[in-house]
C-alpha cells in the first residue's frame, strides 16, 4: 500500500503545479522593467539611417515603443490597430525594427502602412535584449521621465487598447 503513495503524492503536486499554470496567461509576463527607467540607445533610424533615434529624445513625452519585423506573422495581426491608434493621434507610436532586413523592413512598411513617426533599426537585436523583448510583436508604454509603465507581450488588440492603454496614456498624460 506505501508504495502507491509515494507517486500518488508526486501525481497530485504535478497537478497542482499544471493547474496553477493553465491560469496564468502567456502575454501577462511579468517584466523587471516596469516601473523602471527604459534602457537607454541610440540607433540608425530605418527610413533615414545617416539619422539616429534614441529613448532620451523622448523625455518629458508619453510614447509608445512597439517592437516589429517585417518576418512577424503576429505583427501583421496587431498592425491594423497601430494603424488606427496612429490615425487618433493620441499617442506617438516609434517602432524598433528588430533583427529584420532594411529593405524587407521598409518594402513591408510600403505594403501594409506605416503607424509609426518613426523606426530605429535594432539589426543586432541588442536593444532589444536590453529591454527583455521575447521575441516580435512587443509593446512598451514609456511615461514623460523615461519609466516603462506597461509592457505588451504578443500583438495589441483593440479591447487591450481601449481597456487597458489608452486609460494609463491618460493617467500618464494628466
Amino acid at each position: 500500500m506505501s508504495r502507491f503513495l509515494i507517486p500518488l503524492g508526486l501525481f497530485i503536486v504535478l497537478v497542482a503545479f499544471l493547474a496553477i499554470g493553465l491560469r496564468n496567461d502567456p502575454h501577462e509576463v511579468p517584466s523587471p522593467l516596469i516601473n523602471k527607467p527604459a534602457p537607454a540607445f541610440q540607433l540608425p533610424q530605418l527610413h533615414q539611417p545617416m539619422k539616429t533615434f534614441s529613448a532620451q529624445q523622448m523625455h518629458g513625452k508619453v510614447w509608445l515603443l512597439n517592437v516589429w519585423a517585417s518576418w512577424c506573422v503576429s505583427c501583421r495581426e496587431e498592425h491594423p490597430v497601430l494603424l488606427e491608434m496612429s490615425r487618433s493621434g493620441v499617442l506617438p507610436i516609434y517602432g524598433l525594427n528588430y533583427k529584420d532586413k532594411r529593405d524587407d523592413a521598409l518594402a513591408w512598411l510600403n505594403e501594409f502602412g506605416d503607424p509609426y513617426l518613426l523606426s530605429a533599426a535594432d539589426a543586432d537585436g541588442r536593444v532589444a535584449i536590453e529591454y527583455g523583448v521575447y521575441g516580435a510583436p512587443e509593446t512598451y508604454l514609456i511615461d514623460r521621465n523615461g519609466i516603462i509603465r506597461f509592457k505588451q507581450i504578443g500583438p495589441i488588440t483593440p479591447a487591450l487598447l481601449q481597456e487597458r492603454i489608452l486609460p494609463l496614456v491618460k493617467e500618464l498624460s494628466q
